[in-house]
């Protein structure tokens, strides 16, 4: 299927994407991808949802636009380059329409990243009285703002604004902190500069104070927190995520339930994960890896109905796999008369190659919930995500074939029963 005849809505609504970490692999896989099928020379191989047609307000994949920040101020054609995804004809296609493309001063923080920086950051300075966090997030405000504004391929305005976490995964604040459990809370904290907020949360406020939707890609802490979740209920604007669901962890979601379903016992799961593009890069620091492991590790016990005692989950840093990951799975089974099973599984995928799809899709769902009034968590995008964000008391549903139903009711139909309340 060729660009002219992808299908969504009639072109002219044009729907900004705003990446936090535009300069990666994923982000920069994204929009080559919608450089090419712009063109007519890509295909829509990949998107899960490119055969959806006659859905009000959906946006056609050629009428994203993006943007965002990245630590590293290359323009998006070197970027690329570096990240290795694209083969050759690709980067000739599209490396004019990528050099126009260069991140914004972004706003990071060592002390939850320690092994990704770079010298493209926000230089504010308090003004006005403005101490604290607050004149970072009038920084990042003013650049969604000047987005919307001015983003279009023509230079004019867009219709919309989604702001896309691509960036690098960093550790847990400490979620008992009493600055995360009202809006008034947080809010006070920013403005007194404190120290326990993470960049991931300082760019989902930005988002709820500009009225863009938040889609969080990464297993970082963002608008997941009580008080952000009353912020974004009261700005109008929907929220999703966390941590993309794109190769090892979608496989367990598709073979837990037929395991489940055929009543062979799950006796011990074992996951390791070799990769070396930047993201693995941040992982090799064990703060950050805690924060990914975490939601890797949290989808079997709830699909299986019962603990799995050993569930290991290994990811390593391997410089030369670059974008290439391997994610090889051992899983043990008991079955009829005691009798032990093995299923071995071994994905040789790219990271990017899946995950960049993804990113486009909940740009355009995000965008579309919006238009249809909704507000705070989108549990209904639990599909795309290892730890959906779903409201305070409800289920979290993780068997992908049950996520995927409940996304195209609520798509189709503008409402869905995902998860019951516990």
């Amino acid at each position: 299927m060729t660009a002219s005849t992808t299908p969504g809505t009639a072109p002219g609504r044009t729907v900004g994407v705003a990446v936090v970490g535009l300069g990666g692999a994923v982000a920069s896989t994204a929009v080559a991808g919608v450089e090419l099928l712009r063109l007519g020379s890509g295909t829509t191989d990949g998107l899960p949802f490119a055969g959806l047609e006659g859905v009000a307000g959906l946006a056609r994949y050629e009428d994203l636009v993006f943007g965002g920040w990245d630590l590293c101020g290359d323009n998006l054609a070197k970027a690329a380059e570096v990240h290795g995804v694209l083969d050759y004809r690709q980067m000739q296609a599209v490396s004019s329409a990528l050099e126009g493309v260069v991140p914004w001063p972004a706003a990071g923080d060592e002390e939850f990243c320690r092994r990704v920086g770079g010298d493209n950051v926000v230089a504010v300075a308090p003004s006005g009285g403005s101490t604290g966090l607050r004149p970072v997030v009038d920084h990042l405000v003013a650049d969604l703002e000047r987005f919307r504004s001015s983003g279009g391929r023509d230079g004019g305005p867009l219709d919309a604004v989604v702001v896309v976490n691509l960036a690098s995964t960093e550790r847990y604040p400490d979620l008992a902190d009493p600055a995360f459990a009202t809006a008034a809370a947080f809010e006070a904290a920013v403005d007194a500069g404190h120290d326990g907020i993470p960049p991931a949360m300082v760019y989902a406020y930005a988002a709820v104070l500009t009225g863009c939707p938040f889609v969080n890609f990464t297993p970082s802490v963002g608008a997941d927190v009580p008080a952000l979740e009353e912020l974004a209920r009261r700005h109008g604007v929907p929220v999703a995520g966390k941590d993309g669901k794109t190769g090892q962890t979608m496989m367990k979601t598709v073979l837990a339930p037929a395991f489940r379903s055929r009543a062979l016992r799950v006796e011990g799961w074992y996951s390791t994960n070799i990769l070396g593009n930047r993201d693995g890069q941040a992982l090799d620091d064990p703060a950050s890896l805690a924060s990914k492991l975490g939601t890797k590790g949290g989808v079997l016990d709830g699909i299986l109905g019962y603990p799995v005692e050993d569930h290991v989950v290994r990811i390593d840093y391997y410089r030369p796999r670059g974008d290439a990951k391997e994610a090889w799975d051992n899983i043990d089974l008991v079955g009829f008369l005691g009798q032990r099973m093995q299923v071995k599984v071994d994905f040789l995928c790219r990271d990017s190659v899946l995950a960049a799809p993804l990113v486009l899709e909940l740009a355009r769902f995000a965008d579309l919930a919006q238009q249809r009034g909704e507000s705070g968590p989108l549990e209904q995008l639990g599909y795309f995500f290892k730890s959906p964000h779903v409201p305070a008391g409800a289920r979290v549903e993780h068997a992908l074939h049950e996520q995927e139903r409940a996304l195209l009711e609520w798509v189709r139909t503008g409402s869905a029963s995902v998860a019951g309340a516990e």
